[in-house]
């Protein structure tokens, strides 16, 4: 794989506080084949279709889905209006979501509101278009099921370089190291999630990209990091939500929790260097971390 020919198209969403440089969409311009990693959604593909004809993209063979949430896939059928012949490379679960969204668009107001209102609604995938394989055609590039995030999650390794959706959660740069924390809305399974970055760190890739955010090296430092925070967070929820006052509001122990990983998290201690609008959406995105953790403690049985 040539480096030179991948590039990082920003999906920037000005309307909702601090979605710059958060959503994103990896475009391969090959001399054999061209593919795109998470097209995002609706309200970004007429952006996207600018870009890659600025590119020179007159074709695309593929369009990689880690995963099928509205942010990162939920453009896909409006970008096939542009590109009729890509091939969709999807989870087997999510393929029929994809094809009729509408119960994927639903779920994405129940739980986004208008945060999905204004990322527009998923346009169906023609059913042609999707499939699953281990492998994407000639191309050498691997898929990988990881649930974690979620049940349809899926990691492509092409060479060195891993593109791993959210199996890590989420990245920003900070001014003294790495900025993480995990993503976990229900279904959120703690075992699953560390066995997908267990196998992922085998694979010893060099070079991850994080779709929230950026393309990182050494691969292996941040799939650790996110394997360990995980673990902590957990940990965290469970010490927290089982206090003596545990039927204070969602926010007071949001709150408690946030003071806690503070304490104790030294990657996410580094929310403090973010810009405000940054650190105002994570945040934001922390309660629903923490209830998908939440779920999965509640999930298991008394001891």
């Amino acid at each position: 794989m040539n480096r030179k020919n991948l590039s990082c198209i920003d999906l920037d969403e000005p309307r909702l506080e601090g979605f710059s440089q958060f959503i994103s969409a990896w475009l391969y311009q090959g001399e054999d084949f061209t593919f795109l990693v998470d097209p995002g959604p609706l309200a970004t593909i007429p952006y996207l279709l600018t870009e890659l004809k600025k590119r020179g993209v007159t074709k695309l063979d593929y369009i990689l889905l880690t995963h099928i949430h509205i942010d990162h896939a939920g453009g896909t059928g409006e970008l096939l209006k542009g590109y009729p012949e890509a091939q969709v490379i999807c989870h087997p679960q999510g393929i029929k979501h994809m094809i009729d969204p509408e119960k994927l668009w639903q779920g994405s107001l129940k739980v986004l509101g208008y945060m999905a209102e204004v990322y527009g609604e998923i346009v169906p995938v023609p059913e042609a278009n999707i499939s699953f394989s281990e492998e994407v055609g000639t191309t050498g590039i691997r898929v990988f099921m990881t649930p974690g995030h979620a049940q349809h999650h899926l990691c492509f390794l092409f060479a060195d370089l891993l593109f791993a959706g959210e199996v890590v959660g989420v990245r920003s740069p900070a001014l003294s190291g790495i900025y993480m924390r995990p993503a976990t809305p229900p279904k959120f399974m703690l075992e699953v999630a560390l066995d997908s970055i267990d196998r992922m760190i085998a694979l010893a890739p060099r070079y991850l990209v994080i779709a929230h955010y950026g393309l990182v090296e050494p691969a292996l430092e941040y799939l650790k990091i996110g394997r360990n925070q995980l673990n902590l967070w957990v940990e965290g929820v469970r010490k927290v939500s089982s206090a003596p006052d545990r039927a204070a509001t969602d926010s007071g122990i949001e709150e408690k929790l946030f003071e806690w990983l503070l304490q104790r998290d030294a990657n996410y201690r580094r929310i403090k260097e973010l810009p405000p609008e940054i650190y105002a959406r994570e945040r934001y995105f922390l309660g629903n971390t923490m209830r998908g953790m939440q779920d999965y403690l509640d999930s298991q049985p008394a001891i």
